[in-house]
């Protein structure tokens, strides 16, 4: 596959297109298929494109970005594990079991976790019950 950045020679404007290979690009050009998205105008040349070149400090980016995420995924296995550790886990159960806990003020109970649809947390803070919602990802590592 091969991106053109394209121009028309009717209304100026550019615009980006992909192509199979850029003998795909003149045969469609040649037979008039190719169109303005802006216009419709079948007036459509090829602008001036730089090369994506991966340099070495692209390179370091990439390395960068990537340590990066192991970082971040490392601290959210972190806080997955002290949730697990200091919560109970009550399943698709959450939205039930907060408001047990929320309107049962008597019994000092411990703090939960678990399943909820947008919709029922939307309802749970509605009623005054504080949640979080905390993105859970998979330890495949384990």
């Amino acid at each position: 596959m091969i991106k053109y950045k394209l121009n028309c020679k009717n209304c100026k404007k550019n615009f980006d297109s992909w192509f199979s290979s850029s003998l795909e690009f003149e045969r469609l050009k040649k037979k008039n298929f190719l169109n303005c998205h802006f216009c419709g105008s079948k007036k459509i040349d090829k602008n001036l494109m730089a090369p994506n070149i991966l340099n070495s400090f692209s390179k370091i980016e990439n390395k960068t970005a990537t340590r990066n995420r192991q970082n971040i995924k490392k601290k959210i296995l972190e806080f997955q594990n002290f949730i697990k550790e200091n919560l109970e886990n009550v399943g698709d159960d959450f939205a039930y079991k907060a408001r047990s806990l929320h309107y049962n003020k008597k019994e000092k109970q411990k703090g939960i976790y678990g399943s909820a649809s947008k919709k029922q947390i939307k309802e749970l803070q509605e009623e005054g019950i504080e949640t979080e919602s905390f993105l859970w990802i998979e330890d495949k590592n384990n």
